[in-house]
Order: C-alpha cells, then structure tokens, then sequence
C-alpha cells in the first residue's frame, strides 16, 4: 500500500503533480518562516548566556590605600551617549602584575592607551573630534575581541589610567577577578514574552497552512478513494494511501524549506531585534531543531490527511451523502465579549493588572477571535447579498453563508497575530509618547547633568565660573545652573514629611526655562528641588514634581555657593555633542537629554514591538501563502460546477469575481475583527497607565506598512491564481470522472 501510494502521488498525472507541486511550495514556505524564527530565537539566548564581564561589580573601597605590589585592579564602569546611541566605557588600572583582564582582550591597556570595539572605532575615525574622540584621553591599542560583545554593533570602549586617576572617579570598584556568569536582564522577559506571544502568532498559522496544503483538492481524493474502497480496500488501507500523500509532499516541502533557509540565512541575522545585530554565526537552528521539523511537518500533514478523509472511513459512500453543514451560532461570540469585558473593568485592581484576570481575559479574546470568525463571515455573505444584486456577489454570498467554516479557515491563523500586533502597536506608541509628552515636551532637547569634582559632590565657585564661561561661549546655548544650599550637610526633611529644599536657582536663568516654574515678585534666586528633575532618569515622575517654583518659593542667594547641576539647551546635534565631551568630565554619568532619556526606558518596549511585528509580518506571509493553496485548491476542486457555469453563459469576468470574492471578504473580516479587539483591549490598558496627557496613540507607520503590504499582498496572490480558472473551464475541457 506504501507503493502504491507513492505511485498515486507521482504518476496520477498533471493534474496531481499540480496538487504536489503547491503542497511542496506552500509547506517550504511555512518551515522557512519557522526556521527563521528559531533561528533568531536562538541568537537572543546564546547572546544573553554569554558570560558578562561588565556584570563584575567587585569591592567598595573604604578609603584607598594603593599597594603597587598587590594583585586584582581598580575598575570603573559607566556609560556613555552619542547621537542617540549608548556606549559601555570601562576606566581600569592595574594594580599589580596579575590584572584581571575582560574576555576579548589578552592584555589590558596602561595609562594613556585604550581599546575600543570595531563598531566604536569606526565611530570614532568618522565622528568629530571634539564631539566624541576628545572624551577618551590617549591612544588606540587595538580592537576589542568578539567574546566581549554582544553583537557586531555593540559601542564598547577600555581606557587605561594611573590607579590615582581611576581612583578619583565615583563608582570606582576593587576587582579580583572578571565575572563569568551570564547577566541577570530584567529585559530578557520582556524579550522572552515577546518570543512567547509571536510563537502563538506563527505556530496557528503555519498548522493552518500546512492542514491547507495537505487538505488541496481534498474531495477529488475523497472521491477517488471512496472508489477504491468499493472494490475491497479497507479503512487501514485507506488511511496509509492518504497518510502516505500527504506525508510525501510534506516531507519535501520540508526539504525546500532547509535548502531555501539557508539562502536567507544572511538576511534573517540582519534582522535588529534587540536593537542592535546578533553575530550571524549565532542565528542558525540547532540540529535537533532541524530533525524536529522535518520530522514534525509530515506527521502533521498526514494527520490532517486522515481528518479530511473521516467520511470515507466511515462508508464508501460516504462521499455521495453530502449535507450542508448546520450554520454557526451567535454564542461563537460570548467568549470573545467576556474577555474584552474582563479587560474593561475587572482584570484591573487598585489600578494595576490582575495577572488571573488578564491572562484570563487575553485568554477569551483570543479564543473568542477564531470561534467568532465564522459567524461574523455568514453574517458579513448575507449582508453583502443584501445590499448587491450582483450575480457574482450572490454566488459568493451563497457559498459562504452556507459553509462559513470553511470560508474562514484559510485566514483563521491571521487572527491571533494581527491581534497581539495591535495590541502592541498601540500600547507601545501610547507609553513612548506619554514620556516624550513630559514638560509639555519643551524639555526634551535640553541636557541635565549632575557635577562632581574628587571628594567633594559639587563644582567651587570658581570651577563653576571656569565651566559655565566655556558652556555660554558655544552658540544658541541656554543654562540653567543650580546651585548647592549652603547648609545642605545638616538639611532634615520638614516636619510635614515632604523633601527638603536641596537647590538654588538664580531667576534670570529660571526665566528662560519657564516651564520649571516663576519666581516670587522681586526675587532674586529662589529654593527649590531642581536637582531633583536633572536627576530623574524615569520621564513620567517629572510631571509629578512640577512646576518646582511660584509665588510661595523661598527667596535665597547664590553667593558663594557650589555648583551642583546644570541643565542647558541647544538645538544644534553637534553643538550638543560638543557640550556633552565638556560636561563629562565633570560628571559622574553621561549627561542625557530629556528626550535622550525617554528613549532608553522607550527602546526596550519598541525592541519588543519589533518583535511583534516582524512575527506579524511573518504571519501575514504565512497567511498569504495559505490563500494561494486555498483558492488554488478550491479552483480544482469546483472544476465542474465552474465549467457547467461557463457553458451555460456565465463570463468568465463573473466567475472571476465570484472567486476573489469569496477569499477577500473573509480576509478582510479576519482583519477588521482582530484589529478591532486589539484596540478594545488596548485602550483600557492605556488608562489603567494614567499618564499625564496620554491617550491612544494610533500605531506606526511599521504596523500599517506591515498590515496593509499583507493584506495588499493576499490579494494580489488571489489574483494571480485567475488566469488558472479561464484554462480550467475551457469549454473543450468540459470532461469529468
């Protein structure tokens, strides 16, 4: 019987190597996506099981005694920022013969020598000077190694100094040995939840393709086997003929799959999920993941060859007993109105998630989406007859209010991915927007950075005036300074509990950032929290503590006091560059603007909207690929009642639309719902956030580029597959079994 399956697979003519060669096509497409997304799955958990030697944290000194005959090395660990990209700087000094050294390196570099990574040298040959370069004393030693980076695009830079020197830094560690453990992300959950909610986007639409590649012209073979089971074979028999089909177009569909992979494989390590590229050696399935789906994708097939055969198991003539399906219920819809009414009230507690009732919620909605579908695809048939008198859009109106089931189960596998697109494509744009809304916005272009000199954590007046001079000397440039109270040692919180008045401000600065606040009448310098706001580094508590002067602010001077923080503005992108080499050195963190630091707490929920989208997209490819087999397998399939149609004076322009109609009306119905209750879960969310100013923000340009090319592209698919249906209906073929 396995023999004669095959022979029925190869040698049943063109009609069935047709039906083979769709089956191969479609099933290499699915195993090609799927591939891809093991492949950067893999990338992301080698990358972050990579040891990380920028987690040693090593011992707080209590006072340096420095012993140049002892071992380990004095260490400090920071960051820095260039147009909007963030580099890893490490200051290190030995200590003695036996410095730890990070991976990547075999040495670490003396005083007045650094390594920077490829990517950060590059950076710093083509970057002025004075903007970059100025911000690292000495000379280049070399390249860092890839066993320290995450990736070929990481900015990462090591600069030698004299112990004295790395001493004199805040945040400078004691380090014995580098550490080798991989780092412990907060991030990596977020990323991992992402993968997570994509795998349930793309796995439902990939069974759904292969069960529709399998199930092509599935009740010409239904037909064909109800024959052979009249002349003696069983339902054994039966099942290894169908079983053996469905199982050998798999497994070279599978096959393809591999070979097609690995042409894009360069283009699949391109792909900047977590911001930045994965090393291309690190995107690659692993060998059990390759047996797994070539051995997965063929069982799968051949059980859905089996479902679709369920008749003939039952009598051989069961083919020739055809009944209309009973026409879905409304209660299709409850699940998916009680999840978006979990989300509309009840998931949210004291306002924050219930994780039970959310995950419930998300849950219904997502289980309701697929039960749903085909009554709202009736719905939509019976309305369209309504409305058009058409003699197409009655055919197609007919066909799908009678098997609605059907008629959705080609697009069934979209729902689920362009929902969660949705979702994340409107909350993220919300949350990134709230943030960048702080002040107003009037904030986001200006710097904050908080001063220090060794041992004291404010600039002298003198040293201020020095800084200050050289800050107003660049063009178009606004400050702010504040100033540090006098008494700020012996400074208690008020009685009332509220935080004590750490800052001064002069007025005539204050005015030209009048979003901050106003002075009293007639003053001259004000208290006040402003070093509060320059060192916030979560956008949306600033909002909370403006404005941070009025009417009732203590007057003070400035006479004589330290310089604690500055906050300066300028619209040029090199003048501000320029600014931010002049104030690191006097600062203990990369001095960040507003918007700047919007952007750090906002990359991570993009890099996880990208996830999302890259799966939707993936997903609308999958989807379209299914379209192409369905209508495919549907033209073979109505062969006959296509031609009797034909020969009885329908147009083919007729038939045509009937045919374009009956996929595009239930692709666009899976769309409109799905994006439809991925605001409506949404947008609660969005409240729940209670963000000053913030409301439902539509989603990106990616999202409608991603939505609309798929949908665009599922419809040019379908018309590709129209010039199949004039050839099949050619009158002089007009011959059936």
């Amino acid at each position: 019987m396995i023999l004669l399956g095959l022979r029925l697979s190869l040698r049943s003519g063109r009609e069935t190597a047709a039906r083979l060669a769709l089956i191969v096509a479609g099933v290499a497409v699915g195993v090609v996506v799927l591939l891809a997304t093991l492949s950067l799955f893999n990338a992301f958990q080698a990358t972050g099981d990579r040891p990380c030697w920028e987690c040693t944290r090593g011992t707080a000194p209590s006072g340096w005694a420095l012993d140049a005959t002892g071992d380990g090395a004095l260490w400090n660990l920071r960051e820095d920022f260039y147009a909007g990209r963030t580099i890893t700087r490490l200051d290190a000094a030995g200590l003695g013969g036996r410095a730890p050294v990070i991976p990547g390196l075999s040495r670490m570099p003396g005083p007045g020598q650094y390594y920077a990574s490829p990517a950060l040298a590059r950076l710093l040959d083509s970057a002025p000077r004075e903007q970059l370069a100025a911000r690292f004393p000495g000379t280049r030693a070399g390249l860092i190694g890839r066993a320290a980076l995450a990736g070929p695009d990481e900015l990462v830079i090591v600069v030698g100094g004299t112990p004295q020197q790395v001493a004199a830094m805040i945040g400078t560690r004691r380090v014995d040995m580098v550490a080798t453990e991989p780092a412990v992300d907060q991030s990596a959950d977020v990323y991992q939840f992402g993968f997570g909610i994509a795998a349930i986007g793309l796995i439902v639409p990939l069974l759904v393709l292969v069960g529709t590649a399998t199930r092509l012209a599935a009740a010409r073979r239904e037909t064909r086997f109800a024959a052979i089971r009249l002349v003696g074979a069983t339902s054994r028999q039966i099942n290894i003929l169908a079983a053996v089909d469905a199982a050998l177009g798999a497994l070279l569909g599978a096959l393809a799959g591999v070979v097609l992979f690995q042409l894009v494989r360069p283009v699949v390590a391109g792909i900047r999920i977590t911001g930045s590229r994965f090393f291309p050696e690190l995107a690659v399935p692993t060998p059990w993941q390759y047996a797994a789906v070539l051995a997965c994708v063929p069982l799968v097939s051949a059980g859905a060859a089996l479902w679709s055969l369920r008749r003939v198991r039952i009598s051989p003539l069961g083919v020739a007993r055809k009944a209309a399906p009973p026409p879905p219920r409304a209660w299709r819809v409850i699940p998916l109105l009680a999840g978006l009414g979990l989300f509309a009230g009840p998931a949210f507690k004291d306002g924050k998630p219930d994780p039970l009732l959310a995950n419930a919620g998300i849950a219904l909605v997502m289980a309701g989406l697929v039960l749903a579908g085909p009554w709202l695809t009736m719905l939509g048939a019976r309305l369209a007859a309504r409305l058009t008198r058409g003699a197409a859009t009655l055919l197609a109106a007919q066909r799908l209010a009678a098997d609605p089931k059907t008629a959705f189960r080609s697009v069934s596998g979209l729902v689920l991915a362009v929902f969660i697109g949705t979702t994340i494509a409107a909350l993220v744009p919300t949350v990134v927007a709230g943030q960048r809304a702080v002040a107003g916005g009037t904030l986001n272009d200006v710097l904050g950075a908080t001063l220090w000199r060794p041992g004291i954590a404010s600039l002298s007046p003198r040293a201020s005036a020095d800084l200050l001079a050289q800050v107003r000397a660049q063009p178009g440039v606004d400050v702010l300074p504040i100033y540090a109270r006098a008494d700020l040692e012996s400074l208690r919180p008020p009685a009332d509990g509220s935080p004590p008045m750490t800052s001064v401000v002069e007025c005539s600065n204050l005015a030209r950032f009048p979003v901050l606040g106003r002075c009293p009448e007639g003053a001259q310098a004000v208290l006040g929290r402003f070093d509060r706001v320059v060192g916030a580094d979560n956008p949306l508590t600033i909002d909370k503590l403006l404005p941070l002067a009025g009417p009732a602010s203590e007057p003070a001077s400035t006479a004589g006091l330290d310089l604690m923080a500055v906050m300066i503005r300028t619209g040029d992108a090199a003048t501000l560059e320029r600014l931010r080499t002049l104030v690191a050195g006097y600062s203990a963190q990369a001095p960040l603007t507003f918007a700047e630091i919007a952007q750090v707490r906002a990359d991570l929920y993009t890099r996880a909207e990208s996830i999302a989208l890259a799966m939707v997209a993936l997903t609308l490819v999958v989807g379209g690929c299914s379209l192409v087999v369905a209508v495919g397998g549907g033209l073979v399939e109505r062969r006959q009642p296509f031609t009797l149609l034909r020969l009885a004076g329908t147009p083919t322009r007729t038939l045509a639309t009937v045919v374009l109609l009956e996929s595009a009306l239930p692709l666009v119905l899976a769309a409109v719902l799905a994006a439809g209750a991925g605001f409506a879960v949404a947008e609660p969310l969005v409240a729940q956030l209670a963000m000053k100013g913030a409301s439902l923000a539509m989603p990106g340009p990616v999202y409608f580029a991603s939505l609309g090319g798929g949908l665009a592209a599922s419809l040019l698919v379908i018309l590709t597959a129209l010039p199949l249906l004039r050839r099949m209906t050619a009158p002089d073929n007009a011959r059936f079994e």
